[in-house]
């Protein structure tokens, strides 16, 4: 036990010896045990215990809170753009080629450092995406991606506030934060109801948003490979393959939302009325929504409400299993 402990102290040095010492003593910072404990529990409680508490009990009807946290998404994720933008990416004193780390007390620097911890923070409050699942029984909705990308998060972002909280590595956070004002603004008008679906026509479109936002991070950062550039190359791999990663489980996850579901639509469609009579109700009704008529809503309305749910269709059916 002893040994486990100075290896523990052994990494601490090592952490505040290489770490930026403007952030050392903030918040979560002074050690990444305490966000991996986070992230641990975070996962433990949506995979494991909250089903279970949820599993006896009715399903909470929770409209105004989403409206509620929706609205705070859109605005945080705003401010955070912002600060991130006017300490360096919207002013031109940022390169987009080649942005060292302003390690120095210059109050654009330090307003940088403070909009990439706050932006550690904000991958915090997205784990009440998941919580609303729970709490609204929809447990197929916590996919593989789901979990993987927010579960991640908040380590990913910490190893960044605390070495390069500045420079070329917050281009990540800059595209981040626009991607979720959009999607934050879709959800919010979801949760006003059916009568705003007519407005919703583009859910596909946001996880394509998502895959361009990962291209971009990958150009960004994998140009320094060939560049001669003052910033760790060790976090130039580290947010190069964050992006590849996410980029192909979106990319798996827009397959299987998308393009499968019009390869079984087409199908139902050339198998003709078969399927339909075997089923008791047009299979391609059912393919395209995922619900019966009992549900008491239209088609239509059925295909929007889901689709808001997560990453622009998460009901995906996923015929019993979830998203790999």
């Amino acid at each position: 036990m002893s040994l486990v402990l100075k290896y523990v102290d052994d990494f601490h040095t090592l952490m505040n010896k290489n770490g930026d010492p403007r952030t050392a003593n903030w918040l979560l910072m002074s050690s990444p045990f305490y966000t991996l404990g986070i992230c641990l529990s975070y996962v433990y409680i949506v995979k494991v215990l909250g089903p279970k508490l949820m599993e006896n009990r009715k399903p909470f009807q929770l409209k105004n809170t989403l409206i509620a946290y929706n609205l705070f998404q859109v605005i945080f994720s705003a401010w955070i753009f912002y600060e991130i933008g006017m300490s360096g990416w919207l002013t031109g004193r940022y390169n987009f080629r080649c942005q060292p780390v302003d390690y120095s007390n210059h109050p654009n620097s330090i307003r940088m450092t403070h909009a990439a911890w706050w932006y550690y923070f904000s991958k915090f409050t997205e784990f009440m995406d998941t919580i609303f699942f729970l709490l609204r029984k929809k447990f197929s909705h916590i996919t593989t991606l789901h979990v993987i990308h927010h579960g991640i998060m908040p380590m990913s972002v910490w190893f960044g506030v605390k070495f390069t909280p500045g420079g070329h590595s917050t281009f990540f956070g800059f595209l981040n934060t626009f991607v979720h004002i959009v999607m934050y603004t879709y959800y919010l008008l979801a949760a006003f109801g059916p009568q705003m679906h007519k407005y919703l026509w583009w859910k596909k479109y946001l996880t394509t948003l998502q895959m361009v936002q990962f291209v971009l991070i990958m150009a960004h950062a994998f140009q320094l490979l060939f560049i001669d550039c003052n910033y760790p190359r060790a976090f130039v791999w580290f947010i190069g393959m964050h992006a590849v990663m996410f980029f192909f489980l979106f990319k798996d996850f827009y397959n299987q939302a998308y393009s499968r579901k019009f390869r079984k639509s087409s199908a139902v469609t050339a198998n003709g009325v078969a399927n339909g009579i075997t089923n008791g109700y047009a299979s391609n009704h059912e393919d395209k929504n995922g619900y019966s008529k009992q549900n008491g809503h239209t088609p239509k309305q059925n295909g929007v409400r889901d689709a808001t749910d997560y990453y622009t269709n998460a009901q995906l059916r996923q015929r019993t299993t979830t998203v790999q």
